[in-house]
């Protein structure tokens, strides 16, 4: 570990924070001493540390170690590119439009890739009112549930969160194209071109 490149992220993360090195060493139960010693060069944080020090600072724990915080490229504004994203853990749906490092409950997220479209559910859409009202041949318990429906088009997500044991319906606004997704917790994601 090269303490004196961790010493300068530790300080630039801190400046960027609006923090004193005193507000990181009282969150952290230590001496200012140590913070400064840190930002010198002279040492590296204990291991003990490190969870609170990267939660305290916004960082990735591993890229902090590292001494470097590698960015993400700039999203080039492609809804073409969506990526969801499911926590195991306490099923948070996210999503990027790009590549992204995305963490739910302390672990890093891998995106979802559409899965085989076989078993996809069937799908029937009605227009209603300004909405297409979308219906899914899925159950819906407990054990075996759709999780998510999204609608992407344009420069738009359209996501609608499901529940077990609801019925497994959704609205999305009128629209012609674009792609709907559908995520069931058993069987993945998949994607059916819509056209309404």
């Amino acid at each position: 570990m090269d303490c004196v490149k961790v010493g300068r992220l530790i300080a630039k993360l801190r400046k960027e924070k609006n923090l004193t090195q005193k507000n990181i060493a009282d969150a952290l139960g230590i001496q200012n001493k140590t913070v400064s010693k840190w930002e010198c060069g002279s040492g590296c944080p204990d291991l003990s540390l490190w969870p609170e020090l990267s939660a305290i600072l916004g960082v990735d724990m591993k890229q902090m170690m590292e001494g470097e915080i590698t960015p993400n490229k700039p999203d080039s504004g492609n809804i073409d590119k969506v990526r969801f994203y499911v926590c195991p853990s306490c099923g948070n749906i996210l999503v990027s439009t790009g590549s992204a490092s995305i963490f739910c409950c302390g672990r890093k997220l891998e995106y979802l890739l559409p899965g085989d479209t076989s078993d996809a559910p069937e799908i029937t859409a009605e227009e209603m009112d300004t909405d297409y009202f979308v219906t899914f041949e899925h159950p819906m318990t407990k054990e075996h549930y759709i999780s998510f429906v999204a609608c992407v088009k344009s420069d738009r997500v359209f996501l609608n969160r499901l529940y077990p044991e609801q019925s497994p319906t959704c609205r999305i606004p009128i629209s012609i194209g674009g792609k709907l997704y559908a995520y069931c917790i058993k069987h993945g994601l998949s994607v059916y071109p819509f056209v309404g």
